[in-house]
């Protein structure tokens, strides 16, 4: 079994660490909170992200950061997007060459468009960097519901060790090749579940889900695609499963921010009601960017950029995205008269 260092003790690094434990291997868990590393070390539960589950006590928790990834078969970076970065800078004195890590956070950085995983590259060049994606929200994994994910890596060796780590009756483990599809998947989706939780709280129904998630993996495949992304990935797990997931959950946070907004609530009030980080706010002006840049068009994007960041009505925008000039759903098809 291997030792685990797990960088993030938000509800995903929990519950993964709790996963992880299960399967025999040594776990510890580095957070920068003091206070929040006395209450697990005392306490054995996340009180406050995954209340009632209980976390095995042979799960250390440090604000240590060079004892939490020093020695490490693998590390796992499960830290907010917004803290990939500079968290992964913090480590470098302590990784050596090879070192594997895994990200499993979210996220586009806004200023330089690079994808989580290229910015622990970017930071830590003698990394071997992979990423874990797909419809898991912590407060099932930790429950152990049955849950199906991707893992995705540079090389079929580091995408098999890392697939028989996590793999076990409730957490079936799949690997692929495209880390860059896997990690547009995760990002993007998070913009088009803010749409979706804005429309339920406007009060539209099961139509306008389906329409959101129908042409929303559209735009996500559309500009993951021309970024490098394989189609394979965004009809997969970590594009129309993750999608899905987000989209209809309770336990998500971006879906219940957009109801928030729907609501009526600012973008601040929204996110400060969540009280925890909400990824797709994040990515969402990367994404027009990444649009623009790529030439794609990216209605529902644009449209939730402008709800976040301009002030513009929820209704507004729903009426524009009505009301866009007509168009044949794929473009690609010939017409046989």
């Amino acid at each position: 079994m291997a030792n685990v260092g797990m960088v993030g003790a938000g509800s995903w690094g929990t519950a993964l660490a709790i996963l992880l434990s299960n399967n025999g291997h040594d776990v510890e868990v580095w957070s920068i909170d003091e206070k929040e590393v006395a209450d697990l070390n005392r306490d054995h539960e996340h009180k406050a992200k995954l209340p009632g589950v209980k976390i095995p006590e042979d799960i250390t928790f440090t604000t240590d950061l060079e004892h939490a990834v020093t020695g490490k078969e693998f590390i796992v970076m499960a830290v907010p997007s917004v803290f990939t970065r500079g968290t992964a800078a913090k480590m470098k004195p302590y990784i050596k060459e090879g070192q594997i890590i895994v990200n499993v956070a979210k996220g586009i950085e806004d200023d330089t468009l690079m994808t989580l995983s290229e910015q622990i590259e970017e930071e830590l060049p003698m990394a071997d960097v992979a990423v874990l994606s797909g419809p898991s929200h912590a407060e099932e994994v930790s429950r152990g519901l049955p849950t199906t994910i991707v893992v995705g890596a540079k090389s079929k060796e580091t995408a098999e060790l890392l697939q028989k780590a996590f793999i076990n009756k409730v957490f079936r483990v799949y690997i692929s090749s495209d880390i860059e599809g896997i990690e547009l998947g995760g990002s993007l989706k998070n913009v088009i579940a803010l749409a979706a939780g804005i429309a339920d709280g406007m009060g539209y129904g099961d139509n306008t889900k389906a329409a959101l998630i129908t042409r929303g993996i559209t735009e996500i495949s559309r500009l993951g695609i021309a970024m490098g992304g394989k189609a394979e990935t965004f009809s997969g797990l970590t594009g129309i499963g993750d999608l899905i997931v987000t989209c209809a959950s309770v336990h998500s946070r971006n879906r219940k921010a957009g109801f928030l907004m729907g609501q009526g609530k600012t973008m601040e009030e929204a996110m400060a009601e969540v009280n925890m980080v909400v990824e797709g706010v994040y990515s969402t002006k990367a994404a027009v960017k990444l649009g623009k840049k790529y030439n794609v068009s990216l209605p529902i994007i644009e449209e939730v950029n402008k709800v976040l960041f301009d002030g513009k009505n929820p209704q507004d925008a729903v009426n524009e995205l009505m009301l866009r000039s007509s168009s044949s759903e794929h473009g690609s098809m010939e017409w046989s008269k």
